[in-house]
């Protein structure tokens, strides 16, 4: 049954002078006197509170008094965490997973309940207080990758995909130029895309479908059509039909995968209030209730490779999903367990779905952790407990290093000339001073080729840059810090669940912060420079024994 909305205009554009980007706003809120920063409540308020409080409707089923206490409770607590520290670059999506987990969790107190006779409704906090995980078990590998994205990248899709809006929009929230946003969201489909391709294998529950990786991902993409083995995988695997079917969402209508993916519980009823889904499309057309544009055929001009008028029709993707799999010669139950799959309503969704991805059983008789801890392949095994030779720490002698990456072979460098600013990426190893590096006891990665500058995970949304070296008791001080683990994981202090990571294992590769998830992506073996261009020395590894279970090990 649908749920109602209270009534209101079109949410307007973001507010304010063009150069207030949301971050801009929050930092306002950091160390501020209450009164200086009533001016950055207001304007954060004006352009999320409208979507939190639709969020909230749909997850109470109801627009009564509660649906306002829970999304100012919910700004409350994210603010609060802004005000720490937190960043505020793609604001709006933790905005509304605020409101779900504020719903869930007043559900889940019978004192709270009692009081909020709206938190009772089976359509709304009692089925959230039931169901085992917010998220379905066929978004898994999508939820994996977005989160993985850098935040710019995630703003950015989300408020052009999900709450389809111009991109001038995230631009705004942004502060960066409408032109740099539109090339921010081509890169950010296909890091998304990439990223979903990569949580496939390293989720994979057997060898047979880290095997069938490639097989599957080419196809799609491509619009060819897969082999006969594929198929007949896929008609006994569910884990792999889950990751078609969210592969097959990239030529079209992507807002549905990533809405499912970070909110879960009523992510199709939340796509149906916005406004940009049922106005004249900003974005080219006008679009209809799902987001398509009446008339088309759901391309997009300039989208993820598949162009308007071109041949970007995808294996899984041109007709619902029953019929997708009836295409691939499947058996009907097959095809009854995908319907029920992507069919569900985000209520039922949220309520019988199970957890993420059960532990399976590998075709030669191992166990598998049902969080990614597979076996290594291409490089993307689980870092081992005990420290492994050669990735212990950087060397404690008086010189440079190299920093190689272990699972791509390849060295940390910099994009171009080092300077304020430049790009991080991989490249082949040589003795050039751009990938050259020392590590202070202090915890800082200071480039050799101009020392005044290291490696800061915080100044460009999550994408590791060049920045002017900061002091300890500097505000951006943890920025350009890291504190190393005996596996040669490089963590930033100012979230030390997160770890230097290629974006793939290519050369030029960005280099960005993402989830500490143990991989060999994000270990870096320490080599010695041979040239006589040795320059600053290196100090022995700071590993604070308080901070990590794992300290430093010895230099192999």
């Amino acid at each position: 049954m649908p749920t109602p909305h209270s009534s209101r205009p079109p949410q307007p554009p973001p507010g304010g002078d063009p150069g207030e980007s949301d971050e801009s706003l929050a930092a306002r809120l950091r160390g501020r006197p209450e009164g200086e920063a009533t001016h950055s409540v207001a304007m954060l308020t004006a352009r999320h509170w409208p979507a939190m409080h639709d969020y909230a409707t749909v997850c109470l089923a109801s627009s009564g008094p509660a649906a306002a206490m829970v999304t100012a409770a919910a700004q409350h607590r994210v603010l609060n965490r802004v005000a720490l520290g937190e960043q505020a670059v793609a604001l709006r999506p933790v905005l509304l997973v605020a409101v779900r987990d504020t719903v869930r969790e007043w559900a889940s107190d019978d004192r709270t309940a009692g009081a909020l006779p709206e938190l009772l409704k089976p359509a709304g906090g009692r089925g959230m207080r039931a169901a085992r995980t917010m998220t379905p078990e066929n978004r898994t590998l999508a939820q994996r990758s977005f989160r993985s994205l850098p935040a710019l990248a995630r703003c950015v899709l989300w408020h052009v995909e999900v709450e389809a809006e111009p991109v001038s929009v995230p631009a705004g929230l942004l502060g960066i130029a409408p032109d740099i946003a539109s090339g921010t969201l081509q890169q950010a489909r296909d890091a998304f895309r990439q990223g979903c391709v990569h949580a496939h294998q390293e989720l994979a529950p057997t060898k047979d479908c880290r095997f069938y990786n490639r097989l599957l991902d080419v196809p799609i993409r491509r619009g060819g059509t897969l082999l006969p083995d594929v198929q007949q995988h896929l008609a006994e695997c569910r884990y792999c039909r889950n990751a078609a079917e969210q592969l097959s969402h990239f030529e079209g209508e992507l807002g549905t995968l990533i809405a499912e993916a970070v909110l879960g519980w009523g992510a199709r009823r939340y796509l149906d209030s916005r406004p940009g889904r049922a106005a004249p499309g900003p974005r080219g057309g006008r679009t209809t209730r799902r987001g398509h544009r009446a008339g088309g055929s759901g391309h997009r001009a300039g989208g993820s490779g598949h162009r308007a008028g071109g041949s970007g029709h995808r294996l899984l993707s041109r007709i619902p999903a029953p019929a997708r799999l009836a295409g691939l010669g499947l058996p009907d139950a097959v095809r009854s367990t995908r319907t029920l799959l992507t069919g569900l309503g985000a209520v039922s969704a949220g309520v019988l779905v199970s957890v993420l991805i059960a532990g399976g059983s590998s075709p030669d008789g191992g166990g598998t952790d049902p969080t990614g801890a597979t076996s290594a392949v291409g490089g993307r095994g689980v870092v081992p407990t005990e420290s492994p030779p050669g990735v212990a720490g950087l060397p404690t002698g008086p010189q440079p290093a190299l920093l190689r990456n272990v699972a791509t072979g390849l060295c940390l460098d910099t994009r171009g000339e080092p300077r304020d600013g430049a790009g991080a990426r991989l490249t082949g190893c040589s003795s050039r001073l751009s990938q050259q590096w020392t590590y202070e006891e202090d915890g800082l990665l200071r480039s050799v080729a101009d020392p005044g500058l290291c490696l800061d995970a915080h100044k460009d949304a999550g994408v590791v840059v060049l920045a002017t070296c900061a002091d300890a008791g500097e505000d951006r001080g943890d920025d350009v810090r890291y504190d190393l683990t005996g596996q040669g994981e490089l963590l930033p202090r100012w979230d030390e669940r997160l770890a230097l990571t290629p974006t793939a294992p290519d050369a030029n590769a960005d280099i960005v912060i993402k989830v500490r998830d143990r991989t060999e992506d994000q270990r870096w073996a320490a080599e010695p420079v041979t040239s006589a261009e040795k320059a600053l020395s290196i100090s022995p590894t700071r590993t604070p024994a308080a901070r990590h279970a794992e300290p430093a090990g010895p230099v192999a």
